[in-house]
């Protein structure tokens, strides 16, 4: 049977509605509409987000983006069958306004609640784009905080290959550009400056680069970054596309060479990248390369959806609802999960 899932994200600093359709029997759930609204803006003069406004906004958005994601798709609230939120992890205020709005209207319309883990609908969200990907897969999950390999053999069969053990590869983006005098949101900012400059300019350090093993750490570039922008002195500011280069191409170096050691390592010729430095122009062309010199298949989210977004959530809830891996249910009394290890789903 057929299911109508309204998915609504809140985690961090975008507020995300979508809906979802499943088909009647086997296959890819499609996307019908989705409607995003960022708070970069707001945050950008405290240079980062800050988690009470991020709250507040979300109350403000999430009702008229509903609306608005229901008139585009020609479908009303009492047309949905279940109604997906993310549950966790992410900020405890943020992510309690999506839940309780979520709660709220399923209460009122007798409808089944899902709770979805945020990075599960990044893990997912390539299987919104046109070419969606086939299990099984390794997976490269780089969002915000977390840089992960996994190993994917169907919904909620994860495991986890290697992970970060200190900064993230997105924090390394962010506190890089932060340390150059880039503005918020740093790690696009810095991308794109990177495009001009020379990556060979700086020689900065791939940590954990030759480690044996497929765990990440990033807090070492971001030391090397300081010092190198402290020695340029007065000079940062003619040489800072070089140093955006370097950095970024450090960070993409090891990102590009561990993946390709995990798809060696299990033999695996299909990867997934998902999460907002997937969107990374560089990650995509050196990963691409990598990948076809191995004839191994590489799938993407679309560009627009590599940030958080409630299509992803309404996606995961789909794929989950359909494995069988867990019912919605009418329990409208919720928690918030602001850690939650991905590998402890089922």
């Amino acid at each position: 049977m057929s299911l109508l899932i309204l998915g609504i994200e809140s985690s961090c600093d975008e507020t995300g509605v979508a809906l979802v359709r499943t088909p009647d029997g086997a296959g890819v759930p499609s996307l019908l509409s989705h409607a995003l609204y960022s708070q970069i803006e707001m945050h950008r003069a405290y240079g980062g987000v800050v988690p009470e406004l991020a709250s507040r906004d979300h109350i403000r958005r999430v009702l008229p983006l509903t609306e608005k994601v229901l008139a585009d798709a020609g479908q009303t609230l009492e047309d949905v069958d279940v109604i997906a939120f993310t549950r966790g992890p992410g900020l405890a205020g943020a992510l309690l306004v999506g839940s309780g709005a979520a709660c709220a209207m399923a209460a009122a319309l007798d409808k089944p609640v899902l709770g979805v883990h945020h990075l599960e609908g990044h893990l997912l969200s390539p299987f919104l784009s046109e070419d969606p990907p086939e299990f099984p897969f390794i997976a490269l999950l780089v969002s915000g905080g977390h840089t992960q390999l996994m190993r994917v053999d169907g919904v909620g069969e994860y495991e986890i290959l290697g992970e970060t053990i200190d900064d993230a590869a997105g924090e390394a983006f962010d506190k890089s550009a932060k340390l150059m005098g880039l503005p918020y949101p740093g790690g696009p900012v810095l991308s794109k400056l990177a495009e001009g400059g020379d990556p060979a300019a700086f020689k900065l350090p791939r940590p954990l680069l030759h480690s044996g093993d497929l765990d990440f750490s990033f807090a070492g570039l971001k030391t090397a970054v300081l010092t190198q922008a402290k020695k340029l002195g007065d000079e940062l500011e003619a040489r800072k596309v070089d140093l955006a280069a370097s950095t970024q191409a450090a960070i993409v170096d090891v990102l590009v060479k561990k993946t390709m050691k995990a798809l060696e390592q299990t033999g695996m010729k299909r990867v997934v990248v998902a999460g907002g430095v997937g969107a990374n122009k560089l990650l995509r062309e050196q990963l691409n390369q990598a990948c076809a010199q191995r004839k191994i298949r590489v799938h993407y989210p679309e560009l627009h959806l590599c940030t958080d977004n409630g299509a992803m959530i309404a996606m995961a809830a789909a794929m989950r609802l359909q494995a069988g891996r867990e019912e919605a249910n009418k329990e409208y009394a919720f928690d918030v999960k602001p850690r939650w290890p991905l590998d402890t789903l089922k």
